[in-house]
């Protein structure tokens, strides 16, 4: 961040491209608008960009007050999933000459275009906008020479024929792109689908993320892409199965049956609560299992020949991904601190429905089981190559 002075500087430039002011506390599109704008960096610095709130349109501070909740608010809006992929922002007070103001600091995404609600703002000078198709392919070459993420790489050998295009076109591009941009949009699917990171027209092969959303075959490419659920008449590995099922396909069709046999799987019955109410519980509730299994979906290590297993005993469920804790988690901040390995999945998971906001999934899983009377799920962070977590069950 920068300093008091560094700021109040910046603060005074109005030709600056690094610096959006305003004296609203409230309007979050606008606030979303200008973290989407600078994490683009159309001009491409490398530098932060600053929105600043309590400060009007000549850069003099207008007296705003400056709460904690403002605070949090703003820093709210990087886990949100309406800005994807997540950007990297940090928010503070600083006390400038005639008051403060919340300033949030933007870094520049190394995996643009970044979207918000499905549109590509970016700034080009002092003024912020919506960015071309020629603009919006600087940024998408821009993702190929800097990307990190094993989704954003190119699968090669995956070309045009083995995709379904159906799948995107009909389905994924309208859950990502806003629909004015969308009507305005002339390119070929090809050239769309790489604005949104599952293609690369250079090689003419897709990326990995592209090849879990749109292959006709997905497996082929990435043997370990399924989930396997069994069900044990017992407590260990080795007692006898009495139901077994493999989950696999493109990830949206694998989403959504896994989705809709968790709804109906678990057992519930009404319980009394009050003389005049009752709630409906279960040996598991399916919205905390479905979770965790939508948590082990997105960070598994997708580069494994090993699938996701969901283990259900007769006291237990057991959900375990292959690889272990990434970046900046460790087990001494899980689950407080999170990072992606699948930061293009974990974007198309969001726009397809299947996570309602980035960070909460184990905080949300936790809740449900609770409120079904459940204990804790349990967590096992310690291993390098595989996550396991662990749900007990409770009589009905």
């Amino acid at each position: 961040m920068l300093t008091a002075q560094e700021l109040q500087e910046l603060l005074q430039d109005m030709e600056s491209h690094r610096v959006e002011r305003t004296v609203s506390t409230t309007d979050s599109d606008k606030f979303c608008r200008a973290i989407c704008a600078f994490a683009n960096d159309m001009p491409g610095t490398g530098l932060p960009g600053y929105l600043i709130v309590g400060a009007n349109d000549d850069g003099t501070v207008a007296g705003v007050k400056i709460t904690d909740q403002l605070l949090q608010n703003l820093a709210s809006h990087r886990d949100s999933g309406r800005i994807v992929p997540l950007p990297a922002i940090n928010v503070e007070k600083v006390t400038l000459q005639g008051g403060d103001v919340a300033v949030v600091e933007v870094l520049p995404s190394d995996m643009p275009p970044v979207r918000y609600k499905g549109t590509v703002y970016i700034r080009t000078g002092p003024r912020r906008g919506i960015a071309t198709e020629q603009e919006e392919r600087i940024l998408n070459e821009r993702r190929a020479s800097s990307f990190r993420s094993f989704d954003l790489s190119v699968c090669d050998g995956c070309g045009p024929d083995d995709l379904a295009m159906d799948l995107f076109q009909l389905t994924y591009r309208h859950a990502a792109v806003a629909p004015e941009i969308l009507d305005e949009n002339n390119r070929d699917m090809l050239l769309q689908m790489e604005s949104l990171g599952m293609f690369d027209t250079k090689k003419n092969f897709a990326t990995y993320a592209g090849v879990l959303l749109f292959a006709e075959s997905p497996q082929t490419w990435l043997p370990g892409s399924y989930v396997q659920y069994v069900r044990y008449d017992g407590i260990e590995l080795s007692d006898e199965v009495v139901d077994e099922r493999r989950f696999d396909g493109d990830l949206t069709t694998m989403l959504r049956e896994m989705d809709a046999f968790l709804r109906t799987v678990f057992p519930k019955k009404p319980v009394a609560v009050s003389e005049l109410q009752e709630k409906t519980i279960s040996p598991y509730p399916s919205e905390a299992v479905r979770e965790l299994l939508m948590n082990a979906v997105m960070h598994r290590d997708y580069s494994s020949n090993a699938p996701v297993t969901v283990y259900w005993f007769e006291d237990r469920i057991e959900i375990q991904n292959p690889g272990g804790l990434y970046g900046a988690v460790t087990p001494e901040t899980f689950p407080n601190q999170n990072d992606y390995r699948n930061p293009k999945i974990a974007e198309a998971m969001k726009n397809l429905g299947y996570v309602n906001q980035f960070r909460r999934g184990i905080a949300r899983a936790q809740r449900f089981l609770k409120e079904n009377g459940n204990p804790e799920a349990e967590f096992q962070v310690d291993q390098p190559t595989v996550f396991l977590a662990t749900i007990r069950g409770i009589r009905i």
